[in-house]
């Protein structure tokens, strides 16, 4: 009898544990179902193409598949354009990643207290993301031309003209279009951050007579670390689309200080020039993934150092 009672209940546990397994199959199934057009999207416009270019890089012509190395990686590396469109590329990111994060980060801050009209001043800073590329872009010739507002302004005080789009100081002003486009976007991130700091932690700190700095590198920069390296990351792609802006103020072949590898690129394939095309395009994808990589790392021991 016991032993009829015992192989019964072994008997349920295996029908239980193959009805589990039977669920999670069918669980997989459907979610594999959902991702597959994602997954199938992604190699489709993605991998395949990026494979296809990594491999015209290895050839001698679009005409002519035979292989010739790193050829054609040596021909751009040693180009002098492609050198000074790298240097401006990074030098720009270098200034305008930092700024957008630590800006947006520090307004954040400020409308995330009780300061009077914060609904308006996250609606000014929201504004510029409704505003069309060419807009934005004859508002700064407007502004910046040679004949422009600023120029009228400061000739009133007896300053003469200056093109600032031909000199050194096309980098400000890039910049600052760039910071005034991308500035609440980050903002608005950084303030769904805050919001979902959990108010206990924060008045139990200040109950124990933690100040608002120590409140916030204690408390509130452990839940900002993942919303920090996801702007930080949207910063950099940003930047290297600012492309489009600099392309319609200025042309192909703008003054140096705002030649970027996109310039670069896009020259190379109006002339056909495809290997040199690739081998540029492979190069900026490889330090896209580094300088991505150092980021995730980063985020990763910074965040762990943060909780511990």
């Amino acid at each position: 009898m016991h032993m009829q009672e015992a192989k019964e209940v072994k008997d349920h546990k295996a029908l239980r544990s193959r009805g589990k397994r039977i669920r999670k199959i069918k669980e997989w199934f459907v979610l594999s179902g959902f991702l597959f057009p994602s997954f199938a999207g992604v190699m489709l416009f993605f991998f395949l193409p990026l494979i296809v270019i990594a491999i015209n890089s290895f050839q001698k012509s679009s005409t002519n598949t035979e292989f010739v190395g790193f050829d054609n990686y040596e021909r751009v590396i040693e180009n002098k354009a492609f050198l000074m469109a790298g240097k401006n590329t990074l030098l720009f990111s270098a200034m305008a990643v930092p700024l957008a994060v630590l800006l947006a980060l520090l307004l954040a801050i400020l409308l995330n207290t009780k300061l009077p009209g914060r609904s308006l001043f996250r609606s000014i800073f929201l504004s510029p993301m409704m505003v069309p590329v060419a807009s934005i872009v004859l508002i700064w010739q407007v502004v910046f031309s040679f004949n422009g507002t600023l120029n009228t302004f400061l000739g009133d005080f007896g300053i003469e003209k200056v093109d600032w789009l031909k000199t050194n100081w096309g980098r400000v002003v890039i910049l600052l279009l760039f910071l005034w486009k991308n500035l609440g976007y980050n903002m608005v991130l950084f303030l769904s951050a805050l919001n979902n700091v959990p108010v206990e932690l924060l008045e139990s700190a200040r109950m124990d007579g933690a100040g608002s700095v120590r409140r916030f590198f204690s408390i509130k920069l452990a839940y900002l670390y993942p919303t920090l390296f996801f702007v930080c990351i949207m910063s950099l792609i940003s930047s290297f689309k600012i492309f489009r802006e600099v392309y319609l103020l200025t042309g192909d072949i703008p003054f140096n200080a705002l030649y970027f590898l996109q310039h670069f690129m896009n020259n190379a394939f109006k002339s056909l020039d495809y290997q040199r095309l690739t081998s540029a395009a492979v190069i900026m994808c490889l330090g896209m993934i580094l300088i991505v990589g150092v980021l995730f790392l980063a985020e990763s021991r910074l965040g762990r150092d943060v909780e511990e």
